[in-house]
């Protein structure tokens, strides 16, 4: 057993098998330490997320070392059986990398029984064990940025079905249309551990799996009485974020919540809330909203002009809206993401214990959209005291400093690459978005070419794929995933690189 720091507020455990991370996982989910707030079982690691203000990494790992796994009988499930057709996008570079024909490529892969091993990267995701040595073939050199719901896939030993739209850098063979996750359902996921999995090659599909997954909420629907803001306009991105879901990433399940939690919780705090009241959190601003009821409203992150009824309101500071006022939050001149809160919270329902907007896994309420009405909520007024105003910095204009340290995966690359990764300027790409901050610059080379088993990943965690770009992770980031982590952004500079535009430069600054 072997245990990496992963950043501040993680440690990641290698063990020797699967079976040990299920022991292990199990002992301390039984007698969890203190501190710790989540457990991600990988391929052959265990991820321990902890609070660094209840314990410190040292202790942990100590604890974490002491503990014994207990022996865990591998569950058994029903045989599932899911109709594809073998069309996809990768099965020429499949059949390239194989020496297989195409022909032989879809046979390959529909003639085993899988079996569930465990689950991951997004919700209903599950890693299937059995596929045929002749198909482990490695994850493409950049990931997509977006592989449609229902794409069956493959890389290294697995194979595995999309269940939303979502980027993923697998291998892609062919589409399915039965929903493998759906939050209204018990249980949610149709693809449990233990579960066999048998893959029926057909001609064409019944359903289009996008509108089979279960209905999703829109942000809002009319309540009775006046409480409520009407959307005039959306904006680019306008979604409802408080501070995320948690304990839940075993089943697949992010946190989620404000990318900027740092200025989310000051407009919270601007207005009276609880820091983890449900907000709105804006992707280039452009937002228009109609209040149908008096209201306690401020607006942080990103400096945007602000007018009520024509009149301009200040960044950073609470202001009165009456009944029937209309207030327009304009595109920030710099930074990307801006957060408006409201006295007494966005009243949307709770999805998993959050409010949250999961754009990546398809979670709570969709983006906003013009017409959409928001409930007022009043279960989150408390007596606090609101800030009259707060002196904030903007997000820079210029390059960013990033701090960083190193990742649990450094020795997977050349002796080299921190240092290149600090002496280096790396530019924001257009593709950057709640999911990861894309970077383009000197490539990172690795040391180790095989493919890395899947394991859990952290906010702040910069991964490195094939193609030797990195990506840094933000709030709508996979649970697990097989890119290994070279570096991890620290706490405090995390919001920061959430603020970052494309084309803004970045550089990193090693810190212990």
């Amino acid at each position: 057993m072997r245990v990496h720091p992963y950043g501040e507020q993680a440690l990641l455990v290698d063990v020797a098998d699967f079976e040990t991370v299920l022991g292990l996982h199990a002992a301390l989910t039984e007698n969890p330490p203190a501190g710790v707030t989540d457990l991600v079982p990988g391929a052959r690691t265990v991820l321990v997320c902890y609070e660094p203000w209840v314990t410190d990494a040292s202790t942990l790992t100590r604890r974490i070392q002491a503990t014994t796994p207990v022996a865990v009988e591998p569950p058994e499930g029903d045989l599932v059986t899911l109709p594809v057709v073998y069309d996809g996008e990768d099965l020429a570079e499949v059949s390239r990398l194989t020496g297989l024909d195409i022909d032989e490529v879809t046979a390959a892969h529909a003639e085993p029984e899988y079996v569930v091993r465990f689950g991951g990267f997004a919700p209903g995701f599950a890693y299937l064990t059995g596929l045929d040595p002749r198909l482990h073939v490695p994850r493409r050199p950049n990931p997509r940025p977006g592989v449609p719901a229902g794409a069956v896939a493959i890389a290294d030993a697995y194979t595995g079905v999309y269940p939303q739209t979502a980027p993923g850098g697998w291998q892609l063979l062919g589409r399915t249309d039965v929903a493998l996750w759906d939050p209204h359902r018990r249980p949610q996921a149709l693809l449990r551990p233990g579960a066999r999995v048998r893959f029926d090659p057909v001609t064409h599909l019944r359903t289009d799996v996008s509108t089979s997954n279960g209905s999703r909420p829109t942000a809002g629907t009319p309540v009775p009485g006046d409480s409520v803001i009407e959307v005039v306009e959306a904006g680019g991105m306008s979604t409802v974020q408080d501070l995320g879901r948690h304990g839940m990433a075993q089943l697949g399940i992010g946190h989620a919540g404000a990318a900027d939690p740092r200025s989310a919780r000051l407009a919270n705090r601007l207005v009276g809330n609880p820091d983890g009241a449900a907000c709105l959190e804006l992707t280039f601003g452009g937002l228009a909203l109609r209040f149908h009821r008096a209201a306690r409203v401020a607006v942080t992150g990103a400096p945007c002009p602000i007018s009520r009824e024509g009149y301009g309101e200040a960044m950073n500071t609470p202001f009165a809206v009456a009944a029937g006022e209309q207030v327009v939050v304009g595109k920030p001149a710099t930074g990307v993401r801006t957060y408006i809160s409201v006295r007494g919270g966005i009243g949307v329902p709770q999805t998993l214990s959050s409010r949250s907007t999961d754009v990546r896994a398809g979670l709570g309420p969709t983006p906003l959209t013009a017409g959409d009405v928001l409930p007022i909520g009043t279960d989150q007024l408390r007596h606090q005291r609101a800030y009259t105003t707060a002196p904030v910095a903007d997000p820079p204009s210029s390059s960013l400093i990033v701090r960083i340290t190193a990742g649990p995966r450094a020795g997977w690359f050349a002796p080299d690459a921190l240092d290149i990764l600090q002496d280096s300027t790396y530019v924001v790409s257009q593709d950057s978005d709640r999911t990861a901050v894309r970077l383009r610059g000197p490539a990172l080379r690795r040391s180790i070419q095989r493919e890395l088993p899947s394991e859990g990943m952290v906010p702040g965690a910069i991964q490195v794929p094939h193609s030797g770009q990195p990506q840094l992770l933000l709030a709508d980031h996979p649970v697990t995933d097989g890119y290994p982590v070279l570096a991890v952004v620290t706490t405090e500079d995390l919001p920061v690189v959430a603020q970052a535009r494309p084309g803004q430069h970045v550089s990193f600054q090693v810190v212990n």
